[in-house]
């Protein structure tokens, strides 16, 4: 398996009619067997760090966010997507954001056009879970799908949680709007939708993993050609330093903290055991790389 790094041109709409300067996207690529997996960057997010640390001593994380240069009051994670194109389907894992969640992020489209695909060429979107950043990308500013021609794919666990009425009134004020977007978004695709659950293999090919913490349905997806493989991890590993350096420590952006260690903690031996490579949708340098033993934690090696 050999990872390669290519910059890519991509004109954004005013750019090109203005005559500013295109936009460059950056992304990683790795050949499994007669598949190739490309990470294809929606921007990044913009959020406060006391979303990530939740009941955790700021002064605690300090020492360890230091490490990887973080020592103000926000982060910036980058949203890394994941295209599976195996000869007969193009997958895409996960929707991107659109233009309704934060203006740092919703540039698939993009992204999409620096790899020469449009959104019709798209088979199947499979969901890791149904966070804003994850889904709201599937509707365009008028409502209607973006991914036209292809199947949509979500575990029913997650499908079922955001759907529930009583879900924005039991998820805390702070998210109460990430259940509105979600129920909003999937009612207008539910005719597409294909449920799917852990242990099936939902496209050749591609396993489902039940990885939840994160959110109650959250799914994982371990792309396999013969003896390679590639895990997309979704949001169970969320970012590329407290969740690796400290993997036990809870996490204020999982909705269920001690689930999520356990997933987290489970995925990692596993993923550093079988040296599994792996895409991260929020760690760094397009996502795509393995993890490796560090004493007694992990870190995050891209590969190039």
């Amino acid at each position: 398996m050999t990872f390669t790094r290519r910059q890519m041109l991509a004109t954004m709409g005013a750019g090109a009619i203005c005559g500013l300067p295109r936009a460059g996207y950056a992304a990683t690529e790795t050949t499994l067997g007669q598949a190739t997996i490309t990470t294809l960057s929606d921007g990044h997010l913009v959020l406060p760090r006391d979303f990530l640390l939740g009941d955790l001593d700021p002064a605690k994380a300090a020492p360890v966010l230091a490490e990887f240069g973080i020592t103000g009051d926000t982060i910036e994670p980058p949203c890394n997507l994941t295209l599976y194109r195996d000869g007969t389907h193009t997958v895409l894992f996960d929707a991107g954001s659109g233009h309704a969640f934060m203006p740092s992020a919703g540039e698939l489209l993009d992204a999409f056009d620096a790899v020469d695909l449009t959104p019709d060429d798209v088979t199947h979107v499979i969901f890791t879970h149904a966070h804003p950043d994850h889904l709201w990308g599937v509707l365009d500013d008028f409502d209607d799908p973006v991914f036209a021609n292809a199947a949509h794919m979500i575990g029913q666990a997650e499908w079922d949680y955001w759907t529930d009425p009583s879900t924005v009134d039991s998820i805390g004020t702070a998210r109460a709007s990430f259940a509105v977007g979600a129920a909003r978004r999937l009612a207008a695709i539910e005719d597409r939708i294909e449920f799917i659950t852990g242990g099936q293999e939902v496209l050749p090919g591609i396993m489902a993993h039940y990885t939840p913490g994160h959110t109650p349905g959250h799914m994982a997806f371990e792309l396999r050609q013969g003896s390679e493989a590639v895990m997309v991890v979704g949001d169970a590993i969320g970012n590329g330093h407290l969740a690796l350096a400290r993997p036990d420590w809870a996490s204020g952006s999982d909705q269920d903290a001690d689930q999520g260690i356990a997933t987290r903690t489970r995925l990692l031996d596993q993923l550093a055991t079988d040296k599994m490579a792996m895409v991260g949708f929020h760690l760094p340098e397009g996502g795509l790389g393995r993890v490796e033993r560090s004493g007694d934690a992990y870190r995050f090696v891209t590969e190039v």
